[in-house]
């Protein structure tokens, strides 16, 4: 437990309350967070936000682990890459009501949240999110910072390239491939491959729209989420208040 008293949570939003959460029933004890938007937020909920990114990083001598508690995939993905460049101490957060199985592998700064399950040999990147009651099933391969959101399921051997995003309660049939920075709109069912930075939505999920293929390495580029007509039909949340 000793391993387990001071963390940092970088992201002081509404998926930083369930990380919270998670990190207390997971024996943390002393819980800081750091967020862009200090000094003009001071306080999350009882936590204390101490801080931006940059003050984060003079601060992680006094940490025993630090996480990144930031729901768009492309802006965690740039944070988690420069708190591991600065030789941070990721951890990865496990709600202990999730089932993992001993044979996956889970990179550094993923969270589990309650009642997920991530079955054998599934492979996931830094950074994963897999929310309430979601699904990755065997032999699954999961590129850094997707998230499979609530409800979700990924059957077996499916492959998910980095930073793309499983709509909540949508399902993803065995075998498929969906590339990186692609999103699956809410109640989908993929069940054909999806490219690269694409935009599906229905049953059976069909492209919506796409963006050009070097945004995803620019996690504050134009993305389908900033055209509201998108996050109407996707379901998804707004631009606005991403954290």
């Amino acid at each position: 437990m000793s391993n387990r008293r001071r963390l940092a949570i970088l992201g002081a939003s509404g998926h930083g309350k369930v990380v919270a959460d998670i990190a207390i029933q997971s024996g943390w004890q002393d819980l800081t967070f750091y967020d862009d938007a200090w000094p003009r937020m001071t306080r999350h909920e009882h936590w204390e936000v101490r801080g931006t990114l940059p003050m984060l990083l003079h601060d992680l001598p006094g940490f025993d682990g630090v996480i990144v508690a930031i729901g768009h995939n492309g802006i965690r993905e740039a944070k988690l890459e420069a708190l591991l460049a600065h030789g941070a101490r990721v951890v990865t957060l496990v709600h202990p009501r999730a089932t993992i199985s001993p044979l996956a592998r889970l990179g550094a700064g993923c969270v589990v949240v309650a009642g997920a399950v991530i079955n054998a040999f599934a492979e996931l990147g830094e950074g994963c999110i897999v929310n309430t009651c979601a699904s990755v099933g065997h032999d699954c391969r999961l590129g850094a910072c997707v998230h499979v959101a609530p409800g979700a399921n990924v059957a077996g051997d499916a492959e998910i390239g980095r930073t793309s995003w499983i709509g909540a309660g949508a399902a993803v049939r065995q075998g498929m491939t969906i590339g990186e920075g692609a999103m699956v709109g809410a109640g989908a069912a993929v069940v054909a491959n999806v490219g690269d930075r694409q935009v599906v939505g229905g049953v059976p999920a069909r492209p919506l729209s796409s963006s050009p293929a070097d945004a995803v390495d620019d996690p504050l580029a134009d993305d389908p989420l900033a055209d509201a007509s998108n996050v109407l039909r996707l379901n998804l949340p707004s631009p606005q208040g991403r954290s």
